[in-house]
């Protein structure tokens, strides 16, 4: 089994951690009913993806 030879300093630790921040969604405007969308998402509203109905809308 490997066993580290030395204690991980607190410096390399957290450089090893500089990449694990989470970020912002994207979200793009829909070109036909100006809600925002998740890319490569379906869009709720319209029930439309990639111009093709692949949902039927709520209508509430």
């Amino acid at each position: 089994m490997a066993v580290p030879k030395r204690k991980t300093s607190p410096s390399r630790r957290n450089m090893r951690r500089a990449h694990h921040a989470l970020s912002a969604n994207a979200f793009l405007e829909d070109k036909d009913t100006g809600e925002l969308r998740r890319p490569h998402h379906v869009d709720l509203k319209s029930g439309m993806y990639r111009g093709r109905q692949v949902l039927t809308p709520k209508d509430a």
